[in-house]
């Protein structure tokens, strides 16, 4: 059963009501701070701290309740350092991901947005595999190997040197770029989709070990790998554009079934600027794949893709944008949601070759224009955020009697807030009459806080009280 949002957040909500039925830019919030929970000490090739914290919104998962994870790339590699050309600037920052709350609190009558919003950091989980990675070794560089290292603990890192022989898919590698995480419905481990390999891997959310690596089909790893993205990419004419690879990923809400995307199409379809991406599903059981193609073109523009979220078995959201905006120095021209449905869709997983994608690849339809619905709120082409990739829905809230579910976006600031702004957090609100066919994932249910207990709710899931919504709507003499 789905997760209980908690009773409080629904009877604050009340005293709000909805201008109109559409989807709705409700909150923003910002994380502040410079460091997070891992306990790490000591400083990275670069000398920023190993515990930085930034960049955590490449990834945004809803964990029940008001808790996400929130996922930070490959780290802190914006700032150059004395040999740091040789990875790419790219550091032995141990891949994790960091937990926050989300409180919602409405804002009095007539402010432009009906809550405020609060995100809290509440832990860090580092990943690590019970089994030797390989890791760098780059002459001028210090050792690639994470200091905090055991017998049964190998931390994954950042450092664009860490991969053995082979082709990029090797389990064995080290090198750990997250793009993107969901967790699964039972809520004890979380899956996360990688750039370098590129991977999915499952890892077990208390911990943070490695649980198991998805094979992923040949035609998405690359042969020759290099620290070095550029000489990667004019290495390799088939496979995963280097930095531009697993970049999305949605779990349908059975949670049976993972949805992955490539950020731009493979070399061998036309590569970084072509049209056609590839979407692969990758059933949780048993392994298999299946391969989709979709048109990224919007306005006569072929873009990158930066995040899938699952609407439902068939249905799903794709981030569309551009790379400007706050952090690039420029204005944002793109930023958009659009939904993609793979029913009657072709298998692709034979298919090479932009001209031979072109007639089976799927259309994406718009959903919502978020640069415009950020222009309406004020907010100027220069300070939307260039990196919107974390995408998100949460639990619902009850406004002026009306259950509404909620989408979370978030930004990655590259760590470096000073010039791209802090870990933003955008909350929407929308009906089932703005997304038909909407299902929320069916996480697992987590008993009642005992003040909660004590107005006798009990333990209900979010569909009894959805159905209860009406009467909950005219409950205002509770405190709130």
């Amino acid at each position: 059963m789905p997760i209980l949002r908690p009773l409080a957040l629904a009877l604050a909500c009340l005293c709000f009501t909805p201008a109109h039925a559409a989807v709705e830019l409700i909150a923003i919030g910002s994380l502040n701070g410079t460091t997070d929970l891992s306990g790490l000490s000591g400083s990275l090739e670069n000398g920023l701290a190993g515990n930085s914290l930034g960049g955590i919104g490449s990834g945004l998962a809803w964990a029940g309740g008001n808790t996400f994870l929130a996922l930070p790339d490959r780290g802190p590699n914006a700032t150059a350092y004395s040999g740091g050309t040789a990875v790419d600037n790219t550091t032995s920052y141990i891949s994790r991901f960091q937990t926050v709350t989300m409180s919602l609190t409405p804002n009095a009558s007539g402010s432009a947005l009906p809550f405020s919003l609060t995100p809290t950091l509440t832990g860090t989980t580092l990943l690590s595999s019970p089994t030797p990675l390989t890791y760098g070794s780059t002459a001028g560089l210090p050792s690639a190997i994470p200091p905090g290292n055991t017998a049964n603990q190998y931390f994954f890192t950042g450092r664009s040197d860490g991969f053995g022989a082979g082709v990029s898919t090797n389990p064995a590698n080290a090198r750990l770029d997250p793009e993107a995480i969901r967790v699964a419905n039972d809520g004890k481990s979380v899956f996360v989709a990688d750039e370098y390999g590129p991977y999915v891997r499952q890892f077990d959310r208390s911990t943070g070990q490695l649980m198991r690596t998805f094979s992923l089909p040949a035609n998405f790893a690359v042969s020759n790998q290099n620290a070095v993205g550029a000489l990667e990419i004019s290495g390799n004419t088939v496979g995963r554009v280097t930095n531009k690879g697993m970049e999305g990923l949605a779990i349908t809400p059975d949670g049976k079934t993972l949805v992955g995307f490539m950020q731009s199409p493979l070399a061998q379809d036309g590569g970084d600027g072509g049209r056609y991406n590839r979407i692969i599903t990758i059933d949780i059981a048993s392994g298999a794949t299946k391969q989709f193609a979709f048109d990224n073109q919007v306005n006569s523009k072929n873009y990158n893709s930066s995040e899938i979220l699952a609407i439902n078995d068939h249905q799903f959201l794709v981030l569309e944008r551009d790379g400007k905006g706050l952090g690039d120095g420029s204005s944002a021209l793109l930023k958009q949601l659009r939904l993609v449905d793979i029913s009657g869709g072709t298998d692709v997983s034979s298919v090479t070759g932009a001209a031979n994608l072109a007639s089976l690849a799927l259309k994406p339809s718009l959903f919502l224009d978020l640069r415009a619905m950020l222009n309406a709120m004020g907010i100027t082409d220069d300070q939307i955020p260039a990196k919107l990739e974390g995408l998100a829905f949460g639990q619902d809230i009850i406004v002026g009697g009306q259950v509404r579910h909620t989408l979370w976006l978030a930004n990655d600031n590259d760590f470096v807030a000073a010039v791209a702004g802090p870990n933003r957090f955008f909350a929407f609100s929308f009906t089932d009459a703005d997304l038909p066919g909407f299902v929320a994932q069916s996480l697992t249910e987590v008993p009642l806080p005992p003040s909660l207990a004590l107005l006798g709710v009990g333990a209900i899931g979010l569909a009894a009280l959805r159905r209860r919504a009406k009467t909950l709507s005219a409950v205002t003499a509770l405190p709130h």
